[in-house]
């Protein structure tokens, strides 16, 4: 039988069939966690060992290093937690996704997936017609999980045989005698496959199934293993890209501390190999290079039982088959045994060199400096879409980051108005206040932008009105900036009216822009810990709109006497109270932020 295209391209749909199973499973479990997710993976930031262990369980439960890390990623962009931290948790990772590795190799041959695969689909179904979003959620993973193990079948059955091709196999056959240079061989073509299909799971699966055929020996699918570990970091490099340089450099830690592993790992790797297989047997769980042993043998010797072995014509138990049944899990275990050693080795000898990882990386991926007034995103980008409940967090450290630009509008147009009119410095003051204002409202657009598409992600209730409360909030911030921008071309129409303020209508300005610039304050703090808005917090700001309104309305009263006792001109007097309700509508829109908040986030409210 010769492969041929649709047999090829049977093999592709397996692989994706596996790798979508892992995704809707991921996004299930996502969204199912919500906000819990977040404040799980907030955890890994208190030390190397937290995050280590969060990493490790977090990718368990995902089932993919890849996704993990993008997370990770993710998080660093958003600067939730820094590049060392960032480390500890994708070492961990590396630990959790031999998890995976474990599952295909206990579940993968012990099992008749037909068996469970359909029963599971039916009740994820039914799930899935509920209206309870988090049996939704529950339904999606189970269908995720149940079409991982579908297409784990479906590729053992489309993966090429290589008995019923010789040309195939004496070109594996050309590389697999080299010795020392088919081990490096064969973890550039695990490197390379990962890099791919973009999952070392999916490599595992393959190389397993490849191994217990007898096609290739267990030290040279160990070497396969190998390179899927350095291959998988293609994923969160890909995501970085668009990233801030924390998300770069976050992405060639992991890189980097996968590489470094592999390196010493090729050093060694004979006897590490062996080691493996002799702890395999050891366990009792059998040799696990005798399957290869056993089916050259026996294709030197019986060539007839050889082609009946592969071709499915013997009957059910066979002393062959069950042999080859047994060495097959032997085989199993052994990768499963050897993927997590390298690891637990790997991660036990770099978790005390994450400073010098740190410094590595910060000396790779330069920092490159920002004129303060350029305009750029800090925190979100749109690479960083795998996980749009996790990108939330993102958002919400962008909008701090929103508000704070803002708030400097805030003291330019305070100091715009003790500037000398028609003077130079007035006009590069102006200048700077419009660019700021054109800064803000491309920067509303971009975020506008970004949380519309995490809201067309698979979000969590909660994470959508999250979503709906942080474009409100943007919008008000918006208009925070127009309000500054409004100031300047109220002073710009008194200069051409030729009105000149004196010092009381100054010092009453500035009384106003003190209670402003300290509900600004408050508002910009309870945005940079937008998911932890204390009760205190929310109180104070409302006594300071109180304030805000009561001082109004007392200069709006005093106005009118003073005018009336030569105080200043009526002409004075009217850009003076524009300027003054202008900035009461400030202190509107910041309470606006304040109300939004308390609505939107009281569960963390106390």
């Amino acid at each position: 039988m010769n492969y041929s295209i649709l047999d090829f391209l049977g093999l592709l749909g397996s692989v994706g069939l596996f790798l979508y199973g892992m995704k809707v499973m991921s996004e299930g479990l996502q969204k199912a966690a919500g906000d819990r997710m977040r404040n799980i993976l907030s955890a890994m930031t208190r030390n190397r060992f937290t995050g280590l262990l969060t990493g490790c369980a977090i990718t368990a439960l995902i089932q993919s290093s890849s996704a993990s890390t993008v997370m990770v990623v993710s998080f660093v962009n958003a600067g939730l937690m820094t590049l060392a931290q960032s480390m500890a948790v994708i070492m961990g990772a590396n630990v959790g996704t031999t998890f995976t590795a474990w599952i295909i190799a206990l579940f993968g041959f012990k099992v008749n997936i037909s068996a469970f695969v359909l029963p599971l689909i039916g009740l994820a179904v039914v799930l899935l017609l509920t209206n309870k979003s988090k049996a939704k959620s529950i339904g999606e993973f189970l269908i995720g999980f149940s079409f991982l193990f579908m297409g784990l079948d479906m590729i053992s059955s489309y993966v090429p045989d290589l008995q019923s091709n010789p040309e195939m196999f004496a070109y594996l056959r050309q590389y697999a005698s080299l010795g020392y240079r088919s081990v490096l061989i064969f973890t550039l073509v695990g490197l390379v496959l990962t890099a791919i299909i973009q999952s070392s799971a999916a490599t595992f699966a393959i190389t397993l199934i490849m191994c217990s055929k007898g096609w290739i020996t267990f030290d040279l699918a160990c070497a396969l293993v190998l390179g899927s570990n350095i291959g998988t970091t293609i994923t969160p490099i890909l995501a970085s890209l668009s990233g801030n340089v924390a998300a770069k450099r976050a992405s060639m830690g992991h890189l980097l501390f996968n590489l470094l592993g592999t390196i010493w790992c090729i050093a060694v790797f004979v006897p590490f190999a062996d080691f493996n297989a002799w702890l395999t047997e050891a366990i009792g769980q059998g040799d696990p290079n005798s399957l290869y042993k056993y089916v050259t043998n026996l294709e030197a010797t019986d060539p007839d039982l050889y082609n009946h072995l592969f071709d499915g014509s013997l009957p059910a138990g066979h002393d062959a088959l069950r042999q080859i049944a047994m060495m097959q899990m032997s085989v199993s275990f052994g990768l499963s045994l050897f993927h997590t050693t390298f690891n637990l080795v790997n991660v036990t000898i770099m978790i005390w060199l994450t400073n010098m990882y740190v410094k590595i990386v910060e000396w790779i991926v330069p920092s490159k400096n920002r004129d303060d007034e350029e305009f750029s995103l800090k925190f979100i980008s749109g690479g960083l879409m795998n996980a749009s409940e996790l990108n939330i967090a993102q958002a919400e450290k962008e909008i701090a980051v929103y508000a704070d630009r803002v708030g400097r509008m805030i003291n330019m147009a305070q100091q715009l108005i003790h500037t000398k009119e028609k003077s130079e410095e007035f006009d590069k003051l102006y200048s700077r206040v419009e660019k700021y204002e054109e800064i803000s409202d491309r920067m509303e657009l971009e975020i506008a932008h970004y949380l519309n598409r995490c809201a067309e992600g698979r979000l969590s209730n909660e994470g959508k009105l999250h979503i709906a409360a942080m474009l409100n909030i943007i919008s008000e911030i918006e208009s925070i900036a127009d309000s500054c921008m409004g100031i300047g071309k109220i002073l710009n129409r008194k200069i051409q009216a030729g009105v000149e303020f004196n010092e009381e209508i100054y010092s009453n300005i500035d009384s106003m822009y003190v209670y402003i610039k300290e509900a600004m304050g408050m508002m910009v703090d309870q945005l940079h810990d937008i998911e932890n808005v204390s009760g205190k917090s929310l109180i104070e700001s409302y006594n300071k709109e109180r304030e805000i309104n009561n001082y109004r309305n007392t200069l709006r009263s005093n106005n009118v006497e003073n005018i009336n006792e030569k105080h200043y001109e009526y002409q004075a007097g009217i850009y003076y109270m524009d300027i003054i309700g202008d900035l009461e509508k400030t202190g509107d829109y910041i309470i606006n932020v304040v109300d939004t908040l308390r609505d939107n986030f009281k569960k963390r409210a106390a």
